[in-house]
């Protein structure tokens, strides 16, 4: 199938032929038609498949053909322009975007937007801002007096101009969250949920994420109506296009030596470095530009605009290497990487799936080099679980590991790396173990094997009957065990110290032994009474 098969706009035709697109992506073939028909999509695909022209092309194509129908008034600026020929002082405006795009982060505003005037650069009157945080503020309010059809904005400073009134959703027709469930995940939902309350119930709603599961799912039900149902592959897809291996590392200095090697590949064109921490991006972004490498550190910390350079530069191709950590992981479209190394696992395994995905774009091949440390196999075996993929283990030559690595079991043919794990003999939450273990299994008293000693109770038998103190189900609480001078009451035999002991036995008035003419019952302490300290109270 071809672009001129999906029915868009010529203008855009020819944009993308400028752009060098020849053929829609699986994605784009059936989010476009449906778009343009103004249905609600929900869309869940993998990294890398075109998401952003599944969402923008038929947009713009609305967009286009609502221009011409209304091109006979003034547009917003015309009648700016003609007030201020008039003497009048401009007042501000609120603008009215017909398109809002929601994005988690801001690299991923700045692609959406820059893919946006890619697409639309053959369009008159249509015009897309980005709104984001860490830009000046006199900035945004100059963007906004321009009053763009396409809005690209992340949710907090999007709030912040809606309380102000800089912003009305009056005039929205058309509703897009990007990488929702990316933003779920950094606790957008309730800004979300206020941004989508103030959209007019008519506009079209295109929700695209990498699962339609749990919250996602459910806040998709809610903000859409009837909506057409798109899933192309999950975040567990393989990729074939990008080839996987981890190397084994014994302390820091093997991990940045065997990075040092790994860099210096003459097939390596441009690389992407990810780390766990700040400082560590910075750090090892410092160490590469003295070991005569062309790299730069993106992270969170950095004002907007060095975020900005930075990204240029990786796309100008003066920078080589990126040492980023996650805040990259979605945003970052750049052909020309063909590497991607861990030098920290991620906590989750999706982020796992989204890094490597910064290489292998549209269809190229890349190669994705997880850097680990023998304590963390068991991440390598979840990120496996998930993925469906066993990941190889390789060597290079030189800078082998002193500790081999851990083996791994023959696997079974058609066997993959998650399945069967609740077998009928292993332990589950649904059938726990009963011998020799913690569990209770069906008809078998809580921890039966420990009786002899042990401190736990068995059916029938007491708690530490020889002198431990516990009760025996057949004489009674704290039965008889300590008679003599123990302390410990027996049933309805002697008292409790009745000679001197201070205690009262069955029958007696008194608490305690006292002698008669005692004042104790009538309220006051005796005045004779010794006062003892409160240790031996």
């Amino acid at each position: 199938m071809t672009f001129e098969a999906l029915g868009l706009n010529p203008s855009i035709l020819s944009a993308l032929t400028e752009a060098g697109y020849t053929k829609p992506t699986a994605v784009q073939e059936q989010a476009v038609p449906a778009a343009i028909a103004g249905k609600d999509l929900l869309v869940s695909s993998q990294t890398g498949s075109g998401k952003t022209a599944a969402f923008m092309l038929p947009s713009l194509h609305r967009l286009a053909e609502l221009g011409s129908a209304q091109q006979q008034g003034r547009t917003p600026n015309q009648e700016k322009q003609a007030a201020a020929a008039r003497g009048e002082r401009p007042r501000f405006r609120a603008a009215q975007p017909k398109m809002l795009v929601l994005t988690p982060t801001r690299e991923l505003a700045l692609q959406v937007t820059t893919n946006t005037a890619k697409y639309s650069s053959n369009l008159r009157n249509i015009k897309a801002v980005s709104i984001l945080g860490g830009m000046p503020y006199p900035k945004q309010m100059q963007l906004l007096s321009r009053n763009p059809e396409i809005l690209v904005a992340t949710p907090g400073r999007l709030i912040d101009h809606m309380e102000s009134g800089k912003i009305d959703f009056s005039e929205l027709q058309i509703l897009v969250l990007d990488e929702a469930d990316r933003m779920l995940d950094m606790g957008f939902i309730d800004d979300i949920e206020k941004i989508v309350a103030a959209t007019p119930e008519t506009r079209q709603t295109m929700l695209f994420s990498a699962t339609l599961d749990g919250v996602v799912g459910n806040m998709a039900r809610r903000i859409t109506k009837d909506p057409l149902v798109i899933q192309v592959a999950s975040t567990t897809a393989r990729h074939e296009n990008i080839t996987q291996r981890v190397h084994f590392v014994d302390d820091l200095s093997h991990k940045n030596r065997l990075l040092d090697h790994l860099l210096r590949d003459e097939a390596l064109d441009q690389a992407v470095v990810f780390t766990a921490t700040k400082r560590d991006a910075d750090t090892i972004a410092d160490r590469l530009n003295i070991a005569g490498f062309s790299a730069a550190a993106l992270h969170g910390d950095m004002h907007q605009g060095a975020r900005n350079r930075t990204l240029d530069g990786l796309r100008r191709g003066n920078v080589r290497v990126l040492v980023a950590t996650d805040v990259a992981a979605r945003g970052i479209d750049v052909p020309n990487i063909t590497h991607v190394f861990n030098y920290d696992l991620p906590k989750f395994p999706e982020d796992y799936v989204h890094r490597i995905g910064r290489t292998g774009r549209a269809g190229r091949n890349g190669q994705a080099i997880s850097l680990v440390n023998h304590a963390e196999n068991m991440h390598v075996r979840r990120i496996e679980r998930f993925t469906k993929q066993t990941i190889p283990v390789e060597v290079v030559e030189g800078f082998e590991p002193k500790r081999a690595a851990a083996p791994r079991s023959a696997a079974r043919p058609g066997w993959k790396p998650g399945q069967g794990r609740n077998k009928p003999e292993q332990r589950s939450f649904s059938k726990p173990r009963s011998e020799g273990g913690h569990y209770r299994s069906e008809g078998a008293p809580f921890r039966s094997d420990r009786n002899d000693g042990g401190g736990f109770r068995s059916e029938g038998t007491p708690f530490r009957k020889e002198g431990g103190g516990f009760r025996n189900d057949s004489p009674g609480y704290r039965g008889g065990e300590r008679n003599e001078g123990g302390g410990f009451r027996a049933e309805r035999s002697e008292g409790f110290r009745k000679e001197g002991g201070g205690f009262r036995e069955r029958g007696e008035s008194n608490f305690r032994n006292r002698e008669a003419g005692s004042s104790y019952n009538k309220g006051a302490p005796r005045s004779d009474a010794p006062r003892r300290p409160w240790g031996d109270r």
